[in-house]
């Protein structure tokens, strides 16, 4: 009837859903016990990652050095000397183009990687294992056993490559501005792309032969059943190591400082920032250039999140 007033809920129906919504006695005391056992964890990251990071953020507004004990206040000056600092801008440029190309090799390479190794072959097992020998490897180590193979007189890269006619005389690898981030990204790349592979195949392994099954009986091809059934099922998986190792490229030091060392062609945030602090002792500018690569990454984390809607729940429990 036009004009009615739509019926008002019942009593019963209000009352019920009234104790639907309100949690249980056993419900609020399970979340207390939650809190309490997280108390602990809580505690001691305030005290390990909060502290330094507030102690930090507080000294990029001073003018500290480690050699003088008074500071004093200082405001914004350090920030504007990092923005007009060009060897700042150029560090900020080598870990976006580093973190961008790499993190997309290692993506590609990890799921074409865990394809092969999820199909049903004579010795998976060994394969998968031996996949996961440069992951493991100690990064440092790693670096440095590259910097020898990269080496332009005695590296044994030069020396193959001469031997099978691609180049006529030795190459420098970690000297040249260009040659050296490519061999940067390449070490990455072989160290990095296991990780990816691992979880690609984790996820792969939980989409049931059925799917696949059905797909070919409707006359899919490969790469239908690859963009239209693996790529969807597995892209939540992909997203979350995309978004970790996004992280640790966006913040790369040990890799390039073994291989370049404050090279400025290949000199990241991370590089430039320890620079000031331990080598030129400025406590104050190196503050703020650390507090500037804090806020970077959270903003780029924050924007991938947000845009590829991901549950933070599995990146809780990953963690």
């Amino acid at each position: 009837m036009p004009g009615a007033m739509a019926p008002r809920a019942s009593a019963p129906a209000a009352r019920y859903e009234s104790a639907a919504t309100k949690p249980s006695a056993f419900e609020a005391q399970a979340a207390r016990a939650k809190w309490l056992m997280l108390a602990p964890l809580l505690v001691v990251l305030l005290l390990v990652a909060g502290w330094p990071l507030i102690r930090t953020i507080s000294e990029s507004f001073t003018d500290a050095y480690l050699s003088s004990p008074d500071s004093k206040f200082v405001g914004l000056d350090n920030y504007v000397a990092l923005m007009q600092d060009p060897r700042w801008r150029r560090a900020v440029l080598n870990t976006l183009a580093f973190a961008l190309i790499s993190v997309a090799l290692e993506t590609i390479l990890g799921v074409a990687i865990a394809l092969v190794l999820n199909a049903n072959m004579p010795g998976r097992g060994l394969t998968r294992a031996a996949m996961l020998i440069p992951w493991a490897i100690p990064t440092v180590v790693s670096a440095k056993m590259w910097a020898w193979m990269l080496n332009d007189l005695n590296g044994v890269v030069n020396m193959m490559l001469m031997k099978i006619g691609l180049i006529a005389q030795p190459i420098a690898w970690l000297a040249d501005p260009w040659l050296a981030m490519a061999s940067v990204i390449a070490v990455d790349v072989w160290k990095a792309t296991p990780f990816m592979a691992l979880l690609a195949l984790a996820a792969l392994q939980t989409i049931p032969d059925e799917v696949y099954e059905s797909a070919k009986l409707d006359g899919a091809g490969a790469w239908t059943i690859f963009t239209r059934i693996t790529l969807p099922l597995i892209a939540a998986a992909l997203t979350i190591a995309v978004i970790f190792r996004a992280l640790d490229a966006l913040r790369i030091f040990d890799v390039i400082y073994v291989l370049t060392g404050t090279t400025r062609a290949t000199s990241t945030m991370s590089i430039y920032a320890r620079q000031q602090l331990v080598e030129f002792q400025d406590v104050g500018f190196g503050s703020a250039a650390a507090t500037c690569v804090f806020l970077i990454i959270a903003i780029i984390v924050a924007i991938v999140v947000t845009v590829r809607r991901v549950d933070v729940e599995p990146l809780r429990s990953a963690s």
